[in-house]
């Protein structure tokens, strides 16, 4: 079922959202199945089997209890590059403490045969400290070539200097082995007052992540009103956040001294302001957007739209808008296993959306 074409306007490619599944509570991530069918989260706490038609499956059984709440729940799900052989998949949710504290936690599972509930799950790593927020969870997790797990974490909003304080997971990107252990050549191991897992510093909201065509990890984070970025996080730099930003309070005012630009900071490759609340991140690698290849989109939750962005290196040299007419707000995007891209948008009925092209 088409929404209607909306142009693209690069490259002259009409692209025409169809509808595959529709009825998902604030649906946050979609992962591919082997057997053509999609793994959906819902952020109030459900993880579902979408059939290759679109139907809705029962919730899978078996997850852990999840903190379900403002910007919390049930957040990214990806699959493991060896799932068809060992069926294994890795998510990451708000965890709760019995003191009513929370923060991102990251877990593995079998899903079983018959794909109604998972198996052995076991929790990998849980941000600390847990605090009272429900806010800028993160929870984007990126498979590395080398079998490495990265996560991105928020720093929970109210608690933005920690995010420039190695001593805990606030405002941070972690590196993980699949098992949970820490990876000795991760930057900061063996340096006194710093956490072992941490991979990159100074982030915001990150809440898009994906591997470039030639293995480079990228990420968007939220700014606060202003200043939302695309980086390319390196391991043991120094994003900036709350120090540098082009963003600034709600309601106005500069934050901190106001600056752009401090030396031992990372500039990012791009910035948007105002902001469009970035999402989801993919990169294009198959042939089915004639002249789109190695390019990479975003999601926008406010500006309600993907951008597609070119890239020349680490650079970004052209930002244009998709599906400016969408009217939802866009929270997921990934290329699927048949080269199409596929779209969440985030509402109490949200759609998973394939994006053709005439």
């Amino acid at each position: 079922m088409a929404l209607g074409a909306l142009l693209g306007h690069a490259q002259a490619l009409e692209i025409t959202p169809e509808v595959v599944a529709q009825g998902l509570q604030n649906p946050w991530a979609v992962a591919f199945l082997p057997d053509g069918q999609f793994l959906v989260t819902e952020r109030p706490g459900r993880l579902r089997v979408v059939s290759a038609q679109g139907q809705l499956g029962e919730p899978v059984q078996g997850l852990p209890a999840i903190a379900a709440g403002g910007q919390g729940g049930l957040l990214d799900v990806v699959l493991d590059s060896g799932f068809a052989q060992n069926r294994t998949l890795y998510f990451c949710y708000s965890e709760a403490a019995p003191n009513g504290t929370n923060s991102t936690a990251l877990a593995k599972a079998r899903l079983s045969s018959d794909q109604h509930a998972l198996q052995d799950v076991q929790v990998l790593f849980s941000q600390q400290p847990k605090v009272a927020s429900q806010l800028h969870f993160g929870c984007r997790i990126v498979e590395r070539r080398d079998g490495t797990l990265l996560l991105t974490l928020g720093e929970r909003s109210h608690y933005k200097e920690e995010a420039q304080n190695l001593r805990n997971h606030l405002g941070k990107i972690v590196r993980l082995h699949k098992d949970g252990s820490v990876p000795q050549d991760n930057p900061f191991v063996g340096r006194s007052g710093a956490r072992p897992e941490i991979w990159s510093y100074g982030h915001r909201s990150p809440q898009g992540a994906a591997l470039a065509p030639d293995g480079t990890f990228w990420m968007n984070e939220h700014g606060p009103q202003g200043g939302d970025e695309i980086n390319r996080p390196e391991p043991g730099k120094n994003y900036g956040w709350p120090v540098i930003t082009y963003g600034e309070n709600y309601g106005g005012g500069k934050i901190g001294a106001g600056i752009t630009h401090q030396a031992g900071m990372e500039q990012p490759a791009h910035q948007w302001t105002p902001s469009i609340a970035v999402s989801g991140m993919a990169f294009i690698t198959s042939d089915r957007y004639p002249g789109w290849k190695g390019q990479m989109v975003v999601g926008a939750l406010k500006a309600q739209r993907l951008e597609r962005i070119t890239l020349a290196g680490d650079k970004v040299v052209r930002v244009e808008p998709l599906l400016a007419q969408l009217g939802q707000r866009v929270r997921d995007v990934r290329q699927g296993p048949d080269g199409w891209l596929y779209v969440l948008t985030d509402r109490s009925n949200g759609q998973l959306l394939r994006l053709r092209t005439r």
